[in-house]
């Protein structure tokens, strides 16, 4: 027995403890009061935060996965409110009264039925429909998109461009070392590839295919403004390709905001310094992005003059060590 319970039979009176009609009848109109509180303050974050929930989309494949999204919050959003509704009538209507009696049963087919079918139902068509959204967002396969290389490490990003040939190099995680941080091979292939890191640009209405690759653990690959996102799995190569149709300039002015950048984040918990994983992306126009990679250096023009620094220190170490 409770305490409780101990102590109202040693007073022989359990009185103070008798729950009244009126007591009850508050409690089901303070859960009314609540409810449309609660709705009204629902309400007011979708209207101040409408901005906040999806940014506008910068891809062609964009305003697909914010279609899918919006019907899924809806469908969500009407369980929400009903659910809601349903628990707080119960407790408003069948407030306890001296007399009444509770009805039990143990099983009802027809209850079952209903919330078991038409949960299946609703279900079935979101997840066909998102499947063709899917197919259309994963699958482009467009044969002239310029091929990008995402490669992740902790924490960081490394873009590497295929160059004018749009084939990249072969690569060996063996080979990764001082100057090679992606494991380059010696491939012709290689030799106009340009890696950047810090900052990497798009072109405007040009399909780009990204290949990803991780060094040491699972990294996710988020882009939230082209509606991107893809793991990057040590070991395999995973894909994703996408068409960007908003310049950051445009962007810029959309938003008024002269420091806006597009940006790829580290959706995966990766260690201590996740949060800090990221990278600017710009997109630009075709004369933009002529400019920009006319002025980066190739893979052969940074494997050329590493090894011309290189062959600069040794003589100077040999003539220290003779000394």
């Amino acid at each position: 027995m409770s305490i409780a319970a101990l102590s109202a039979e040693l007073r022989s009176s359990r009185k103070d403890e008798t729950i009244t009609d009126a007591e009850n009848r508050n409690q089901g109109n303070m859960w009314v009061i609540f409810l449309v509180a609660f709705f009204g303050f629902c309400y007011w974050q979708f209207i101040s935060y409408k901005d906040k929930i999806l940014p506008e989309a910068a891809s062609a494949h964009g305003p697909k996965i914010d279609k899918l999204f919006y019907i899924t919050l809806a469908l969500i959003t009407i369980v929400f409110i009903g659910t809601h509704i349903v628990m707080v009538y119960q407790t408003y209507n069948y407030a306890g009264k001296k007399g009444n009696r509770a009805t039990y049963f143990a099983h009802s087919n027809k209850l079952e039925l209903v919330w078991t079918v038409i949960p299946a139902v609703v279900l079935s068509g979101l997840i066909a429909y998102g499947l063709t959204v899917w197919n259309d967002v994963i699958y482009p396969g467009d044969k002239k998109a310029m091929v990008v290389e995402l490669y992740s490490k902790q924490f960081d990003w490394t873009a590497r461009y295929a160059g004018k040939d749009n084939q990249l190099g072969r690569y060996d995680f063996r080979s990764i070392g001082t100057g090679n941080d992606l494991g380059l091979l010696e491939d012709v292939k290689n030799d106009d590839d340009v890696i950047v890191k810090g900052e990497m640009h798009l072109l405007l209405g040009e399909p780009v295919q990204f290949k990803f690759r991780s060094r040491d653990v699972i990294h996710s690959a988020y882009m939230p403004h082209f509606r991107a996102q893809m793991n990057c799995v040590p070991g395999m190569e995973t894909m994703f390709e996408f068409t960007p149709t908003i310049t950051t300039s445009q962007m810029r002015e959309k938003l008024k905001n002269p420091k806006f950048n597009y940006i790829l984040l580290c959706n995966k918990i990766c260690g201590a310094s996740h949060f800090n994983m990221q990278m600017d992306i710009i997109v630009d126009t075709k004369e933009e992005f002529a400019k920009w990679m006319s002025e980066q250096k190739t893979w052969a023009q940074t494997q050329s003059a590493s090894k011309q620094t290189a062959s600069a220190i040794t003589p100077i170490a040999e003539n220290t060590s003779s000394n």
